[in-house]
């Protein structure tokens, strides 16, 4: 037999002060943000154990205690899971370029961007797993890739707006190409050297930089 039963009215407890829609949606958006990043970090870890091409949707889900459905809720596929880290560099570069103080020149904001979103890339917990899986899987790299000319034409507006110019203008769009080159190899030798300090190797690249630039200038 079910038994219903229901709470005396007299017992009844009152829900307390009503939260704010403002307050409502900051939750909300808490709460997906929460659920993304279970279902990303998931993933990777499966990656990295399992192989990129072997693991599936079902697989991640299951992993990050969700469904299917809610995957596709926030990622349009695995492809889309590798091209994360890519995205979250155009915020952080063109925070980076608009921070720099006015009193810097060019090359002091180059140096200082590049180098900035290198040691915040590096200090994530799961980005030496992220370059192990794309080492290995021509798939994963290619979805990376294939983020790489939309966040370009982030950072060409970005120092555009900084040396205001004209978003075609050569100086912005030569600045965005060598900041992200610059990034990359910042990132790619610091994993090769087995986690070596980011500011030394920032040292060598630039100063490497430099001599390229004075050669060219004979």
């Amino acid at each position: 037999m079910v038994i219903l039963t229901m709470m005396p009215r007299e017992k009844v407890i009152s829900p307390g002060p009503r939260k704010s829609p403002a307050t409502v949606r900051s939750l909300q958006v808490r709460k997906q943000e929460l659920v993304r990043d279970a279902i990303w970090d998931a993933a990777i870890d499966l990656f990295a154990r399992k192989g990129f091409d072997e693991t599936t949707i079902d697989d991640i889900a299951e992993a990050a205690g969700t469904s299917r459905r809610s995957f596709f809720r926030y990622f349009e596929s695995k492809n889309d899971l590798l091209a994360q880290p890519i995205i979250s560099f155009g915020k952080e570069l063109s925070e980076a370029i608009q921070s720099c103080p006015h009193s810097q020149s060019t090359s002091e904001v180059f140096q200082e961007t590049a180098l900035r979103v290198a040691r915040a890339a590096v200090s994530h917990p799961r980005t030496r797993k992220v370059m192990e899986i794309a080492a290995k899987c021509p798939a994963a790299r290619e979805a990376q890739l294939a983020r790489i000319a939309g966040l370009e034409d982030q950072l060409v507006e970005a120092f555009a707006r900084r040396y205001k110019q004209r978003r075609n203008a050569v100086k912005a769009r030569v600045l965005a190409g060598l900041t992200l080159s610059t990034v990359s190899v910042l990132c790619q030798c610091w994993f090769e050297n087995g986690g070596k300090d980011i500011s030394t190797i920032a040292g060598q690249v630039f100063k490497t930089l430099a001599d390229v630039a004075c050669d060219a200038a004979k």
